[in-house]
């Protein structure tokens, strides 16, 4: 006995289930964290409802809420005719080695990791380009000379958002010191706003003035530490900045809402294989709007659009620390 609820009655299933039970009705499979997470999750279904509310369509959706109901959840949206099921999280690689290929006539799109099937799109971003441009803008508006990273698992995607970062920072000012700091080494990480906020005070202490949250739902925890300190932070995956204005320098953003958006408008028939969302491509950057505007000057601006533009161009490289496990900035 697993001790999990019995499938029929669970919330999840009955949004599996809600609505009309047609035949290729794309679905949604959430990732750990929950589905408003303010952040990865609900970037996703962000993208799931613009769908939704441009063409009129209907669409399935569930959580998982232990590791175990992966293969379990993805199996019971194949079996319910979903298609295409665009599935979430780098966690849910072996989840689709072990299924895909067992619904040859579905197409699944992983977002966060790369899985070499025939019916499978897989969705990966660049993250460090984003995270390079954020952490420039971190250095430009430091007061103290020590800025900070909390990360959710300690993992190496997670390292590539803390590694570009890094990176944008020491090419500002080489001198300033970056700390970084990770939740924990399993999927609760990304669920613990009160340990994110411990974390964040802890680095506070050290003399950070502004810190970076890449950590799922916990980082709500770093956005609420920062603005009690009188500090400030940066969001990310969604635009995070209303959450706390005027103590959210910025967010950065990880178009996942626009890769669910892409994949449920294109269909079953879409093309499979590897899509890279970086900055070229729009799928990451930074957030400036009416709630942060005013703590960017127009040549923090200047600075990070020319290094936008040159990452674009291919004159500057930032490093990703998946493709090599070291990081220069560190």
């Amino acid at each position: 006995m697993t001790g999990f609820k019995p499938f029929a009655l669970t919330a999840s299933v009955l949004a599996l289930s809600a609505g009309l039970a047609q035949a290729d009705s794309p679905a949604l499979m959430f990732d750990m964290g929950g589905k408003f997470d303010k952040s990865f999750n609900e970037a996703a279904y962000n993208g799931a409802e613009r769908w939704r509310e441009s063409t009129g369509g209907s669409y399935r959706e569930i959580e998982i809420s232990a590791e175990a109901q992966r293969v379990q959840f993805a199996r019971r949206l194949a079996e319910a005719g979903s298609n295409p099921i665009v599935v979430l999280g780098f966690a849910n690689e072996s989840t689709l080695v072990e299924v895909a290929p067992d619904y040859p006539d579905t197409t699944f799109v992983l977002i966060d990791a790369v899985v070499d099937l025939p019916n499978v799109r897989s969705v990966i971003f660049a993250e460090e380009e984003g995270s390079y441009l954020v952490g420039m803008l971190a250095a430009m508006a430091t007061e103290t000379g020590t800025v900070s990273f909390v990360g959710g698992m300690e993992i190496p995607l997670i390292t590539a958002f803390a590694c570009g970062y890094a990176q944008g920072v020491k090419a500002v000012n080489p001198d300033i010191n970056v700390i970084v700091n990770y939740t924990g080494s399993t999927p609760a990480a990304w669920n613990d706003p009160v340990r994110g906020g411990e974390i964040a005070n802890a680095q506070f202490s050290q003399g950070s003035d502004i810190v970076f949250a890449a950590a799922g739902g916990t980082g709500l925890g770093v956005l609420q530490a920062a603005e009690d300190a009188g500090l400030k932070s940066i969001g990310v995956d969604s635009n995070q900045n209303h959450l706390h204005p005027g103590s959210v320098l910025t967010s950065m953003l990880k178009l996942v809402d626009q890769a669910v958006y892409d994949a449920f408008t294109e269909g079953p028939d879409m093309e499979t294989g590897v899509v890279v969302m970086d900055l070229a491509a729009g799928g990451v950057g930074y957030a400036v709007d009416e709630f942060n505007e005013h703590l960017i000057t127009d040549e923090m601006m200047a600075a990070v659009e020319e290094a936008k533009a040159a990452i674009i161009a291919g004159e500057l490289a930032v490093h990703d620390y998946r493709t090599d496990s070291t990081c220069p900035a560190f």
